[in-house]
């Protein structure tokens, strides 16, 4: 007798916790919620951080508040997260650079990507494109080509940065070709882009999110992108790829959490940002920017991140690219 009681107590106690978690999750989110990005305000994943926060806070009727934690390309952000507790309440804005790419240029990394991080939803593609000074004599890719095989060694390109995707997208067209390119490396698209405008560099490879007005204005000349097809809003410009069959360098951006997070959060979370982003005005707005929605779920997010992880190591490893 004792001894079914005894079950019967045992039994009722776990019932009781499975319903108080089924309690807790189903009352997510009852407090504010914290986005942190790793990039400065204005960024095109700043931009899609404060899209989302502001629709989320609408939909959910909690605050949801963008943080940017800028710096050591994007890992002080991500270490914080890292550390933060899985609840649900700390999210993250990551890019390719913060859950690829930094694994092979930093010593000493606070964080494991794979290990460290729940994914939650593959939110968009940040398109990367080759542009030129509009005084450069050349049109498209081939001729671009055909003008740095006359001249090794004296075309240069910018870049946002040593090891950024836009200074791999240069060192893939090296690998693919035998055009031997100059890389000039800036702090940050901003700076890369002046000097683009001013004369003082040739080419660079951007991405669109700021190069696409400036494109538009005639004040620079796209002649490339680095993605797998051409962009809805720049439909006479190739891809690289029409020149160079299988160049890609795809960037994106993409919703984390900390590691642990309970599953029918990140449920909530990534069904809930698809649906947003998803929608016509949202969809536009951030394509306006040069951000294509894709709104992948977190299976497919992990897959992208193990498969960047290879891509990239094997790419910074052939480029000499030192860590830092």
């Amino acid at each position: 007798m004792r001894s079914a009681l005894r079950k019967f107590h045992v039994f009722v106690s776990l019932a009781a916790l499975l319903l108080a978690g089924a309690a807790s999750a189903q009352q997510y989110p009852s407090k504010p919620i914290t986005i942190i990005t790793g990039y400065a305000a204005g960024a095109a994943s700043d931009t899609l951080a404060r899209t989302l926060a502001e629709a989320l806070q609408q939909q959910w009727g909690q605050p949801v508040v963008v943080e940017n934690r800028p710096g050591s390309g994007s890992n002080i952000a991500a270490a914080y997260v890292a550390r933060a507790a899985a609840d649900g309440y700390t999210l993250m804005i990551a890019t390719d650079a913060t859950l690829t790419s930094n694994t092979f240029l930093y010593k000493a990394m606070p964080f494991d990507p794979v290990k460290d991080f729940t994914p939650v939803l593959n939110a968009a593609a940040n398109i990367i494109v080759l542009a030129v000074h509009p005084d450069q004599p050349v049109k498209t890719v081939s001729e671009f080509l055909a003008l740095a095989k006359k001249n090794p060694g004296k075309v240069s390109f910018g870049s946002s940065g040593a090891g950024s995707p836009h200074h791999l997208a240069g060192e893939l067209m090296m690998q693919m070709t035998d055009v031997k390119l100059v890389h000039v490396p800036y702090k940050g698209g901003g700076a890369t882009i002046n000097d683009l405008l001013g004369g003082h560099i040739p080419s660079a490879f951007l991405s669109l999110s700021a190069a696409k007005t400036l494109h538009d204005s005639g004040k620079i000349r796209i002649i490339g992108v680095a993605d797998k097809t051409r962009y809805a809003e720049l439909p006479n410009v190739p891809t690289i790829a029409e020149t160079l069959p299988g160049f890609e360098m795809s960037s994106w951006v993409a919703l984390v959490a900390p590691a642990g997070t309970p599953p029918s959060i990140v449920k909530q979370v990534s069904e809930a940002s698809a649906k947003i982003l998803k929608t016509e005005a949202i969809t536009k707005k951030l394509g306006g920017v040069g951000l294509v929605v894709t709104a992948n779920p977190p299976a497919e997010l992990a897959s992208t991140i193990k498969t960047g992880l290879d891509v990239r190591g094997k790419l910074i490893k052939a480029s000499g690219i030192q860590p830092e």
